[in-house]
Formats: structure tokens, C-alpha cells, sequence
């Protein structure tokens, strides 16, 4: 088969390193791909988000399936147009994308269907907003209601500065038309994990668990980011609250979306808040996460293309995923100043000598290209997944750290503590 993966980081470097590995991948390309992904696939200077031109270059080049990492394209209808001419592809619709696209959406979904989420209010007017602000209190959660990079959330632990999260999204424009609508949402305390699930429509095949560190700095300090290290599986997640979030979450959502008339197909990523009550759903995302893909497909026995096939042909009912005992864990380095501006076009060396060190161990690119000489850059700002494997999380943690410290990139900086909650729990 001729597959295509959309996308440029991280994920997508995962993604194609496992699909590269399947016997039924004849020819791998990515679009636009990065300097790594580029040692497992042709890359396509065509952007994610331009879905007339993926589709167009689909069609001319005879992909068989197409792979689609980030949710922008999803949201955009990528899937849709390339169903219209005929070519298969992983992921929801536009309509099923709302899950991710549309706070609200998906808050007005779980409150018709019943779905364990937090309290909440939509609004578009912003005195209408801070009155619900006002009447609730702090903390509480004021989101923009569409794609905002990551960005989109504001925790509030006062009312004055969830006041001015409603301020920025709702009369300063901060989130553009993400930021149009806000939800605002009751703060739950208790511990995060994520869940993810391969559906067809109507059925379901449970992936592990993972848990990430959005916050930028040690400790959990620092603004949130899109994900500054993960691992898997995440040790709170034992059979009795997978199971539970099997029947009140993940399968209740794929059958209300099958009763709304907007079947999804793709991966579902929920993340949950584990309370004493039992979980709850805080957002769904509609693909991967990144970086927790980097560690679940590290983990993964199975070859995992097939059940990306299965699931667009609504057969998942007869697959099943083996996974490795092993732990796995990634840490992401980053350009210095992220999530604030950062330095582009810095030069990063080691890379692999930290993998030849280490056979456990697999550095994903999520921001990179080459210089005109062949010189390895940083393009953005989470630029490097370093990913190890091993017994425990403790020591996937030491291998990852080891290999880090064999990178040469002065104008990098990652966490330090990546896993610290499960390696807490090893130490008991």
C-alpha cells in the first residue's frame, strides 16, 4: 500500500516510524514531514492545513490511505473531501470533529447523553460571562470555545483573572474565531490521565493509558503548553477505572454520535479527571496526543496500520492490540523562551550518539529541518521527543535523561521530573 501521514511533528514522527515498520506500507510519504520523519518517508512540501492540495496530491499520486495526524485538517473536512474521491483515510469527519473543534459541542453532547463532565455555561456575550463568573466563583476553568493551539485554556484560581480570560477571548480577539464563544466550566480538582480509544462508528478498541505534564516548568509550574513530557502506562489507571471509563465515557460518546448522525471513526482521545466519585470527562480530542503517541506506539506489540485500516472500514469488532510489559516515557526539549517567542535555526548536534548508547532508546523530531549543508535546526518551539523504554518509569526515566544529556543543543531545555507521579508510586 501507498500511505500518506499528514502532519510535521512529533506524532506524525511517531506515527510514520510505526507505519514504516508494517509489511503492508509499500511506500510511506509525509506532508509536510520534518529532518526525522524524513529517515522513515518521502516528505511532501505540501502544509497540514491545506486541504485542497492534500487532496489533490492524494488523488495524482494513487495513495491508498491516508493517515491524518492534527486535528486542523480533521476540523477542516480532510476526510470528508478525500471520502468524495474515493480514497480511505484514518480519522473523523468534520461533523465528528467537532468533539475537539466545538467545546461547547461536545459540553451540550455529554449533558443531552449524560456524560460525566463539569458544570458548565456557554456564552458569546461577555457581561453575560462574568455574570456567570460572579455568581460561581473561583477557581473555575474559562475556555475558548474552538482550536486555539493549546492555548485556549485559562485556570482561574480568582474571579478577577477569569474575568480577564473572558476579556482576552470574548472583546480582545486573543483566539481570533476560536475565541468567539467561551465555555466556562466548574474547576475540578483530583489527577488527570489520558485515555484513548480506536473506534469505526460503533465499535471501540481500548489503547493504553498515558499520562503528560503540560505545565512548562518543574514541579507543574509555568504556563501550560502542548505537552512537555509523557508516559505510559499511567499507574492510577488500574482495571477498575479503565473499565469504568470504557462504559461511562468512551462508549456512551460513540453511540450519542452515531444517534446524532455523525458516526466517529478515528482515534478518541479523552482527558479525564480521576475523582473520588470516578472519572470525568474534562475534553475530548480527536486524534493522537502528542506527545503521549510517542510513548503508546513505543509500547506497541502489534502492527498498528491495520487497525488504522479497520477503523475507517468499520471492522474494528474483530481486532485486538498486544502491547510490550515495558514502561515507556518521553521527554520533550524545547526552544528556550517556549511557550513565549523562542529562537528559530539553532543548531542541534547528538542526536545519534544518544541513540546509539542506548538501543532502548528513540528520539522523535517535532520541529527540525536541515540547512542548505545538511545542518539539523530547530524550527519550532517543542522541538525533540527523546523516548526511552524500560522495567519500571523509573527507569525509562534514567535512560531518557542519559540520552538528553548526551544531545548537544545549548539553546534547548526540557523538564526534569517527566514521570514524577509514577515514579513516586514505584518508590512506595
Amino acid at each position: 500500500m501507498k500511505i500518506l501521514v499528514v502532519g510535521s511533528g512529533g506524532r506524525e514522527h511517531a506515527l510514520c516510524w510505526s507505519i514504516a515498520a508494517s509489511p503492508l506500507c509499500d511506500k510511506l510519504l509525509c506532508a509536510p514531514g520534518n529532518a526525522g520523519i524524513a529517515a522513515e518517508a518521502e516528505c511532501v512540501p505540501i502544509n497540514a492545513d491545506d486541504v485542497p492540495a492534500l487532496v489533490d496530491f492524494a488523488r495524482d499520486e494513487g495513495i491508498d490511505f491516508v493517515v491524518v495526524g492534527p486535528e486542523g485538517p480533521l476540523c477542516a473536512g480532510l476526510v470528508d473531501r478525500l471520502d468524495e474521491i474515493g480514497i480511505k483515510a484514518f480519522g473523523p469527519s468534520a461533523a465528528a470533529a467537532q468533539l475537539e473543534g466545538s467545546k461547547g459541542f461536545m459540553k451540550d453532547l455529554c449533558a443531552k447523553y449524560n456524560i460525566p463532565t463539569a458544570a458548565y455555561g456557554r456564552f458569546s456575550d461577555a457581561e453575560a460571562a462574568k455574570a456567570y463568573i460572579r455568581e460561581q466563583g473561583a477557581p473555575i476553568v474559562v475556555k475558548a470555545d474552538g482550536l486555539a493551539a493549546g492555548k485556549g485554556v485559562t485556570v482561574a484560581q480568582s474571579v478577577d483573572e477569569a474575568l480577564a480570560a473572558v476579556d482576552d477571548a470574548l472583546l480582545g480577539g486573543r483566539f481570533g474565531a476560536a475565541g468567539a464563544e467561551v465555555v466556562i466550566e466548574e474547576f475540578m480538582a483530583g489527577e488527570e490521565v489520558s485515555v484513548f480509544a480506536i473506534c469505526d462508528g460503533s465499535h471501540v478498541l481500548m489503547l493504553d493509558s498515558a499520562q503528560d505534564h503540560k505545565a512548562v516548568f518543574d514541579g507543574d509550574k509555568g504556563p501550560n503548553t502542548g505537552g512537555m513530557g509523557a508516559y505510559s502506562p499511567a499507574p492510577i489507571m488500574d482495571d477498575a477505572l479503565a473499565e469504568a471509563a470504557l462504559k461511562t465515557i468512551i462508549e456512551p460518546t460513540v453511540a450519542a454520535m452515531q444517534a446524532e448522525g455523525c458516526a466517529y471513526k478515528g482515534v478518541l482521545y479523552a482527558g479525564l479527571m480521576v475523582m473520588d466519585s470516578g472519572p470525568k470527562l474534562l475534553e475530548y480530542n480527536v486524534r493522537f496526543g502528542d506527545p503521549e503517541c510517542q510513548v503508546l506506539l513505543t509500547r506497541l506489540m502489534s502492527d498498528v496500520l491495520p487497525a488504522l485500516i479497520a477503523s475507517a472500514d468499520g471492522v474494528l469488532d474483530s481486532f485486538d492490540l498486544r502491547w510490550y510489559d515495558e514502561a515507556a516515557l518521553t521527554v520533550v526539549m524545547a526552544s528556550e523562551g517556549y511557550p513565549g517567542d523562542y529562537e528559530k535555526g539553532t543548531e542541534i548536534k547528538g542526536i545519534d550518539t544518544a541513540m546509539d548508547a542506548d538501543d532502548a532508546v528513540t528520539v522523535f523530531h517535532a520541529g527540525t529541518g536541515r540547512d542548505e549543508i545538511g545542518k539539523l535546526l530547530a524550527t519550532g518551539g517543542r522541538v525533540l521527543n527523546v523516548t526511552a523504554r524500560g522495567v519500571s518509569v523509573k527507569e525509562a526515566q534514567t535512560r531518557a535523561y542519559a540520552a538528553i544529556d548526551r544531545i548537544d543543543w545549548p539553546k534547548g531545555f526540557c523538564r526534569r521530573d517527566i514521570g514524577w507521579r509514577a515514579v513516586a508510586r514505584e518508590e512506595q
